[in-house]
């Protein structure tokens, strides 16, 4: 309770003090091996509609930026995620006045699937202060941007790389180790969207040959930790959290803040988020565990069904009956989290 009542509160200040402006989209170009960085930002101009793939959008394609709370907030997408997954939150941000950034990381993102997994999670971090740097040294944002008060918001494995920026080490070997323990219990962390158990007589040879993969892609004990001090508050959304000591979130390295579902198939909260939030609370805030959301509820809008394939469609659903309208007041509460630890 005593949570909600300081959530509540910083809604009526952000309410009472949040910037009025249109949303602004732009895209900075890559740079090296990065990907391009989406930015969506306050604009005078007027919006129209954007098309991105199966998502219409309402913007203002390159517009020019108006100054709002001088904050940054990076957000680092899941697993073969894109950009505008993350809209909605990134138009509650632009709303309370904040500038979004948004990498596309490589090999495991919509258009390159090539790399996904601990592979990936070695370079997001240090792709995301690429992109940070990319942002505060655009001629168009740079007078409108503190350069040491950064947040990063992460959801799924975007999550992971929020853990990292809070201060948590994690190893493959400890993903292998998860993996071994809990192959059946946690399928489709450890394997993806390559295949996914029936039941049936097939299950353990999918198991066995699942391990040998794992045993012999990441087998690697050495421990990984970013640190980039501009980030100064972190939000983590269902989190791929397996692959982390614990231990080393209890005290965490700035603001940090959990999002779960405890309907969530695809990272079981027990092993994922679960371990995290036990280890960090109450130098952490869980902002809202979302009552019977699926893996795919802060995917706001979600991705149509019929452009994922039937695991991803499966693992990302709703379930049925569940009503998205209080998925709004997430968004909101993570608005307030920045606005409250970013402006200190």
């Amino acid at each position: 309770m005593r949570a909600l009542a300081r959530t509540a509160a910083l809604l009526l200040a952000l309410a009472a003090g949040a910037a009025q402006a249109n949303v602004g989209v732009l895209q900075l170009p890559p740079a090296g091996e990065d990907g391009p960085v989406t930015v969506f930002y306050p604009t005078a101009a007027a919006e129209q509609a954007v098309r991105r793939g199966p998502f219409t959008l309402q913007g203002a394609e390159n517009a020019t930026p108006v100054r709002g709370n001088g904050h940054l907030v990076m957000v680092s997408h899941g697993s073969g995620g894109n950009p505008w997954v993350h809209s909605n939150l990134a138009r509650a941000l632009v709303d309370a006045g904040f500038v979004v950034a948004m990498p596309q990381h490589r090999g495991d993102n919509a258009r390159d699937a090539s790399a996904p997994g601990p592979e990936s999670w070695k370079l997001r971090p240090a792709e995301v202060s690429r992109a940070i740097d990319a942002v505060l040294h655009d001629p168009r944002f740079a007078p409108l941007l503190a350069p040491d008060h950064v947040g990063v918001y992460g959801m799924s494995a975007g999550g992971h790389t929020a853990l990292t920026f809070a201060g948590g080490r994690w190893s493959p070997s400890q993903f292998v180790r998860h993996c071994e323990a809990h192959i059946a219990e946690d399928f489709p962390a450890c394997v993806g969207l390559l295949t996914r158990l029936h039941g049936d007589v097939f299950d353990g040879l999918k198991k066995t040959a699942a391990l040998g993969v794992i045993r012999h892609r990441f087998d690697d004990p050495a421990w990984y930790t970013h640190d980039d001090p501009r980030v100064q508050a972190v939000v983590a959304g269902v989190p791929f959290a397996a692959d982390f000591d614990p231990a080393s979130l209890a005290r965490p390295r700035v603001a940090l803040a959990l999002v779960t579902a405890d309907g969530d198939k695809w990272l079981a909260p027990r092993f994922h988020s679960g371990p995290i939030v036990q280890a960090c609370l109450p130098r952490c805030e869980l902002l809202a565990n979302i009552a019977g959301g699926g893996h795919g509820a802060l995917l706001s809008p979600p991705p149509p069904p019929e452009v994922l394939g039937p695991i991803a469609a499966d693992l990302l659903a709703d379930p049925p009956g569940f009503d998205r309208a209080p998925l709004a007041a997430v968004d909101q509460r993570i608005v307030a989290f920045f606005r409250a630890h970013l402006s200190q």
